[in-house]
This record gives structure tokens, sequence and C-alpha cells, in this order.
């Protein structure tokens, strides 16, 4: 396995490497709507299921790119750390009581934060 820029390259059972972006992004409202509009699309069969997948991969790729080399911004944050956990080369952190610092300040119950790896972590088998 092999992750780069918020993909892994995996090998399939012919040995053969295929590169699978982090799903983490279908679960935003955006990734929800698409969800949904491929859905109702499969089911007045204007699309293949096998389309709705190669849209759905396009999605994964696009967002997990776009945010990897497009989005700058930096914050602050302060909390106390509640659980945390590493799989997989991803980081998986529960806060609660949690202040956010860019400017101005806000300030959250509780927020789960999951950071996966965008550098080389390891080489391809």
């Amino acid at each position: 396995m092999h992750c780069d820029d918020f993909s892994i390259k995996v090998r399939d059972r012919g040995g053969n490497f295929f590169t699978m972006s982090y799903q983490f992004y279908r679960k935003t409202s955006l990734g929800h709507s698409l969800q949904e509009s491929v859905e109702e699309l499969i089911q007045s069969q204007q699309i293949s299921p096998q389309l709705a997948l190669n849209v759905l991969l396009k999605f994964d790729r696009a967002i997990n790119e776009a945010l990897s080399n497009r989005l700058r911004n930096k914050f602050s944050f302060k909390g106390h750390l509640n659980t945390y956990r590493f799989c997989d080369n991803v980081w998986t952190f529960v806060l609660n009581d949690v202040e956010f610092r860019n400017g101005d300040s806000i300030t959250v119950k509780k927020i789960k934060i999951v950071a996966a790896d965008g550098k080389n972590t390891a080489a391809a088998d």
C-alpha cells in the first residue's frame, strides 16, 4: 500500500496497482447531495450503477486534490483530548470544549478530527 496526497495505491489480486482516494468527503453536505442525486438517477434508470460509481470516485479524487493543492488557511485550536486512535495511517481525535482561533474565536462542545497522511509513507510493494 502507498499513500500520496490523500489517495491510496492498492495492489489487486492480479498484481496490478490502482489508486483509490479517501472517501472522507462523501459525508459532507456536498458529498451527501451528490450521492442522493446519483441514487435517484440509478433508480430512474438514467445512468448505470457503474457510471454512478465512476462519478463518486471522480468526486473523491477531485475534492482530495483540490483541498490538498488549493487550501492554505491556518487556524489554531485548544481543547481537552477525549480519545485518539491511529489506524491504517489515519489519525482520529475526539476533543471536548474546543476553542478555534483564526482572528475570531469560536468554541464547540465536541469535535471529531480525522487526519490522513498526505505524504509518501510507504513504498508500493
